[in-house]
This record gives structure tokens, C-alpha cells and sequence, in this order.
């Protein structure tokens, strides 16, 4: 999952930038609220971890900004700010949830996990898909109760496609999930990860759609 960390804090955005990678998204850290504005009108991404005080533009007018342009994008606030007042006013003006710092790396992982599961309309954490059943929590895949190990970007890809069956994602997609802003593509990594999920879950479980990209069929 591709998510925009927008926080100036070096020491605070280093150490949640490193928390949110090794739970399993692909970041970008942004430290400006300009620079966040503009990428959110040329880059696509699943979630924004967004800071009010920003250098360059406040945070609360970069998601004014935001959804103005009709983005549901999925919004977390983190910050200093501690009103009821200013909680209100992040709430009403389109954040999904609000969290004061200081806290804990858990919990802010705990909260994504759960406007992903809302905004996907799922009750659950775990995602199931006919007999099998994937943990976003864990990154953890099962099928017909057996343990299957995937490697780490095989399991993002595999995510992504649960978390829309019967639409597809075309491979630019799918890298732009792989991959933040300052990496390096692989030619053809999307390819490789989709032949070693379908040799581990089985060829059916991914469909390809000529012209379009891949998707998992409805259940």
C-alpha cells in the first residue's frame, strides 16, 4: 500500500517513516505542505499521514485543498495540536481520524489498518477471499488453513488486488505500490511478482486482462 507521510520533523519523521516501511507500505516523506499539495494533484497514493504545522502551507489547507478537488483519499492527522476545537475543525473539514503526538508506533499502524478496513466496507481485519484469507496485520497469507510464504512485495501486490476483486490494476499501478518516488523500478518486477503468486496460490487466483493489467475475480 502507497502512503504520503507529510511531517517536518526530521527525528519524528524518520522514526515513523521507518516504522510504517518495516510494517509494509511503500512511503514517501514529504517535509513541506506545498510540496505535499502538489504531489497529491500528480501522484496517486492509498493513505496520507499529514502534519497541521507545515512550512509552506498548513496542513489543515492542504486537506482543505484536497478534498475541494473531490479526493476520498484516506487521511490520518498527526500532530502537536491537542484542542477539542482543533480536533473538530481537522474531523469536519475531511481528515478519517486524528492523532495527537506523542504516541505510539502501534497505535498509529493500528489506526491505518482501520480506515483501510472501513473505507474497503470490510467489518474484519483479516481479508477473505474464497478459501483463502489474508492478515494485513501480519502479512500473512493462508490458503485452506496451510501457512504460504510470500516475499514481502509479492504480499503488497497480492493486498492490492484483494482490496478491489474484480477490478484490475494495470501494472503502472501496481508498480507505483512497489515502489516510492527515489526507487529504482525493475523492468519487469510486477511480472515476476504475479508469476510467483500464482505458482504459490495457484493460476486461477489471478487473472490477467489483456490491455488492462490483473485482477482477482469477484468471489
Amino acid at each position: 500500500m502507497r502512503l504520503l507521510l507529510v511531517e517536518d520533523d526530521e527525528l519524528l519523521g524518520s522514526a515513523v517513516y521507518s516504522g510504517l516501511t518495516h510494517a509494509g507500505y511503500t512511503v514517501d516523506w514529504l517535509r513541506d505542505g506545498k510540496a505535499a499539495a502538489a504531489a497529491l494533484k500528480q501522484e496517486q497514493v492509498d493513505l496520507l499521514v499529514l502534519d497541521l504545522g507545515l512550512p509552506g502551507k498548513d496542513g489543515l489547507s492542504v486537506l482543505r485543498e484536497l478534498r475541494a478537488d473531490g479526493s476520498s483519499l484516506p487521511v490520518l492527522i498527526l500532530t502537536a495540536r491537542d484542542t477539542v476545537e482543533e480536533r473538530i475543525a481537522g474531523l469536519d473539514i475531511g481528515a478519517d481520524d486524528y492523532l495527537i503526538k506523542p504516541f505510539d508506533l502501534g497505535e498509529l499502524n493500528a489506526r491505518l489498518r482501520a480506515i483501510a478496513r472501513r473505507r474497503a466496507g470490510r467489518a474484519t481485519l483479516k481479508i477473505q477471499h474464497g478459501d483463502l484469507t489474508y492478515d494485513p496485520k501480519e502479512h500473512s497469507v493462508t490458503v485452506g488453513g496451510q501457512v504460504m510464504q510470500l516475499h514481502a512485495k509479492s504480499n503488497a501486490i497480492l493486498e492490492a488486488l484483494l482490496q478491489r476483486p474484480g477490478m484490475p490494476l494495470s501494472r503502472e499501478r501496481l508498480e507505483q505500490i512497489l515502489y516510492g518516488w527515489g526507487e529504482g523500478v525493475e523492468s519487469n518486477a510486477v511480472e515476476v511478482h504475479i508469476h510467483h503468486l500464482r505458482k504459490k496460490l495457484g493460476k486461477e487466483r489471478i487473472l490477467t486482462v489483456r490491455g488492462v493489467g490483473y485482477m482477482i475475480p469477484k468471489a
